[in-house]
């Protein structure tokens, strides 16, 4: 099975207001590297962390360090009065009062991006898969992106931007298409053309020597891997779990075939564009293309297809019950679906819209800190 990592980011959370913290004081800082270890990184803001994760060979080896990380932060935060908040964005959060982190690399942001930056305060799930040496990394990424908005429609965990119902399921996904080079990637034939792609922007200017795009999927500049990006953090760890399984899974079926992507046309791209629209405005609830014939069908007719397509390689890979967690979690509601209806509870109650609010915060940060699994544990 292909090797992978994982790359979560958090929201750090003030447990008495529910706010986001816009300046977290050294110690703070010094607690969550100490918590997450070598794969502690800053974010684009102060108050926003990230976990990346080591290699990992197995599901269960992922689900460990994770889970311990992520312990490990709501144990050291705790004497702060804080805690984290995994999810695509943070429903109270104030995009004007939090503040950049004076990082040379975040600077450059800043500047080159302006206030389709100062907007970002985001989270999002990155997937790493390792894509073995001698494949063509663009053809494996045209063979899996048809695939990307199921697991967007999957991850959804961001129907609430700046203190406010926004109308989208992942409203992440619609402040990224402000970014240049976010989203859906070009149409590259394959790896020399994508070069080719870099190459100009590098003589343009528009990007550094070593720089990349921030699409939904793209060739890891670091390492030897696909990445995925479209995906929401993930509240619930098991989701986000079951998510990078299963882009691993596609990953692993596209290097298994002879010629990956032959099939990726540009009105496959087309669809596909379509299909993430519908993904992230109405998440499972949307109406989809299952094939590049234009055949209409639902989240569950298309994770079936899913399932027909992958589930051997996922019994192969060790995955077997994949595509059961995966249906239940379609099923039970992303966590988009869950927050609204945490919040339309809170408000049918008599709460206003902050108490609302703060209702689906602390929703967030329990399932941040695993309680859920606690419950389930001890039942």
């Amino acid at each position: 099975m292909l090797a992978f990592g994982v790359e979560e980011e958090y929201f750090i959370t003030d447990l008495h207001t529910r706010q986001m913290l816009a300046e977290p004081t050294a110690a703070v800082l010094a607690a969550c590297r100490g918590a997450i270890g070598d794969g502690f990184n800053h974010e684009m803001f102060q108050g926003q962390i990230e976990a990346a994760s080591p290699v990992f060979h197995s599901s269960t080896e992922a689900a460990v360090h994770l889970q311990t990380v992520r312990c490990n932060l709501a144990q050291a935060l705790a004497d702060f009065g804080l805690s984290v908040l995994c999810a695509g964005s943070h429903p109270l959060a104030d995009w004007r009062e939090q503040r950049p982190t004076e990082q040379v690399h975040f600077r450059q942001l800043f500047e080159q991006v302006q206030y389709v930056a100062r907007r970002s305060v985001l989270c999002g799930l990155h997937v790493h898969v390792e894509v073995p040496t001698g494949i063509d990394r663009i053809a494996v990424m045209n063979e899996v992106s048809p695939w990307l908005p199921l697991l967007l429609l999957l991850s959804c965990s961001s129907p609430f931007w700046n203190g406010a119902p926004t109308g989208f399921m992942s409203y992440r996904q619609a402040a990224c298409d402000e970014w240049p080079r976010m989203g859906v990637p070009e149409h590259f034939a394959d790896w020399q053309a994508y070069q080719r792609y870099l190459a100009l922007l590098q003589r343009m200017g528009a990007i550094d020597a070593d720089g990349n795009g921030w699409w939904g999927i793209r060739p890891s500049a670091r390492y030897p891997t696909l990445e995925l990006r479209m995906t929401d953090a993930c509240p619930r760890l098991e989701d986000g779990l079951a998510l990078a399984t299963f882009f691993r899974v596609m990953v692993s079926y596209a290097c298994a075939m002879q010629r990956p992507g032959a099939g990726f046309t540009p009105e496959a791209r087309w669809l596909l564009k379509e299909n993430r629209w519908q993904a992230k405005r109405f998440g499972a609830a949307g109406t989809f293309a299952l094939d590049a014939s234009g055949t209409l069908g639902n989240a569950q007719q298309w994770l079936q297809r899913a399932r027909q397509t992958f589930a051997d390689t996922a019994d192969a890979t060790g995955e077997r019950p994949l595509f059961d967690i995966l249906h239940t979690l379609l099923l039970r509601g992303n966590s988009a679906v869950e927050q609204l209806r945490w919040y339309a509870d809170a408000r049918a109650a008599g709460a206003d819209a902050l108490g609302g609010l703060c209702r689906v915060v602390d929703g967030l940060l329990a399932q941040s800190r695993g309680d859920h699994l606690s419950v389930a544990a001890a039942g």
